[in-house]
């Protein structure tokens, strides 16, 4: 009698534990997403609140809460300050049980964040940021870097400018990671393709007066005055550019990170015109469409931009990892996501190489004049199409120590 109770004792030790390594493959049976953004400044309607909207969204559609997956939320404004953005990370990591972060638009930012998720063995999915060294010099098993990047922008935006005569360049750059990244990008290409840089100069980030730096590059003489910043920064150049008389002096600007909210911003009579590359757009096919119908109406109107696709992508990808895995541990859900070919009904089927880095086509746009627009936010027209393989960096050049 003593021996069967010990026989069934050690039965059911052994189906608890069984049970527990079960339960114990996604930490306390809760995938906790962190959304850390723009909240308040010059990021914030391109990426912001709408970034959490997205996440939400991808959540929905992915249908694992249906299957008996809890999933949670937790969202933050970094203030674009690395170490505010540093100190988040940290406590939602030790403190907060959160699995993954999510967009951050914000170069300097995402490179600390990259490295502490790699530090706490954590999943990170860049979307709003766009520094190439991302999946470069500062790669990460940890991080996938999703929407776009300094690179793409550069031989997309830069590339078609030189090759249809702007070959002369003066840069008015943001004084960040992402400024810097997107200059030397840039600059790359100009002088690849026979042009030359005449100068550049740095302007603080979120720069309400850009009238000294203006008159700098109007003074330099060059073809192109280069606007290596985002958001805010942007619109605000190229609005004094144009009180400045800039365009009607002979000389033109390329925006080399022009988002939708932006062009909304500046209006079409102002931004027509302008050049520029993008990831998505929501006017694409039906899918995209389908997609905006649903997002505008929760964001105050707000038509997605490619960060918000990107968000909306990279998690519905991340939940179909864990699922698979039936695991959220950080590095085996990125493996995982890498092993897995990508299929979602904004950027269609793509991959991520073992750099980090999602492969999808890049599109050359061109701001519509105002003649041209047919309904509110209908503002691009698609000059060209960059297939995948041509719109990123190619793999070996990027110096990422994953990559054999």
């Amino acid at each position: 009698m003593k021996a069967f109770k010990r026989s069934l004792l050690a039965l059911t030790i052994a189906g608890t534990l069984a049970a527990g390594v079960a339960h114990a493959q996604i930490s306390d049976n809760i995938i906790k997403i962190g959304v850390l953004s723009d909240m308040s400044s010059l990021y914030t309607d391109l990426a912001g609140a709408g970034s959490v909207l997205a996440a939400k969204m991808a959540v929905e559609d992915s249908g694992v809460e249906k299957r008996g997956m809890k999933v949670e939320f937790v969202s933050a404004d970094h203030q674009n300050k690395p170490d505010v953005g540093s100190a988040i990370a940290r406590q939602w990591y030790d403190t907060e049980k959160v699995d993954v972060i999510v967009d951050v638009p914000n170069s300097g930012v995402a490179l600390a964040v990259n490295q502490i998720t790699r530090d706490k063995g954590k999943a990170f999915l860049v979307s709003g940021a766009a520094s190439s060294d991302l999946t470069g010099k500062a790669c990460s098993p940890n991080t996938i870097h999703w929407t776009y990047d300094t690179w793409m922008l550069a031989n997309g935006t830069g590339g078609a400018i030189v090759k249809t005569g702007g070959d002369s360049w003066f840069f008015i750059t943001a004084d960040y990671a992402f400024g810097h990244a997107l200059e030397r990008d840039t600059a790359a290409v100009v002088t690849k393709n026979g042009g030359k840089v005449l100068g550049a100069v740095k302007v603080p980030l979120n720069t309400q007066d850009f009238s000294s730096f203006l008159l700098q590059a109007q003074s330099s003489k060059a073809k192109i005055i280069g606007l290596a910043n985002a958001g805010g920064d942007t619109t605000n150049s190229i609005k004094q550019a144009a009180e400045f008389g800039i365009v009607k002096g002979g000389q033109n600007l390329a925006g080399l990170l022009v988002f939708l909210t932006d062009v909304h911003s500046l209006g079409l009579n102002t931004a027509q015109g302008l050049i520029m590359t993008e990831t998505f757009y929501w006017d694409l096919n039906d899918q995209t469409r389908a997609f905006t119908k649903r997002f505008a109406p929760q964001d105050k109107g707000i038509h997605p931009t490619m960060v918000h696709a990107g968000v909306y992508s990279a998690v519905l990808h991340y939940l179909k990892a864990v699922e698979a895995l039936k695991s959220d541990d950080g590095t085996k859900v990125v493996a995982k996501m890498k092993e897995m070919p990508t299929d979602d009904p904004l950027f269609g089927k793509g991959s991520i190489r073992a750099d980090g880095r999602k492969i999808h086509p890049a599109y050359l746009v061109e701001v519509k004049k105002p003649s041209e627009s047919k309904a509110p936010w209908d503002y691009y027209k698609i000059r060209a199409t960059i297939p995948a393989d041509q719109a990123f960096r190619p793999l070996n050049e990027g110096g990422c120590s994953l990559v054999k």
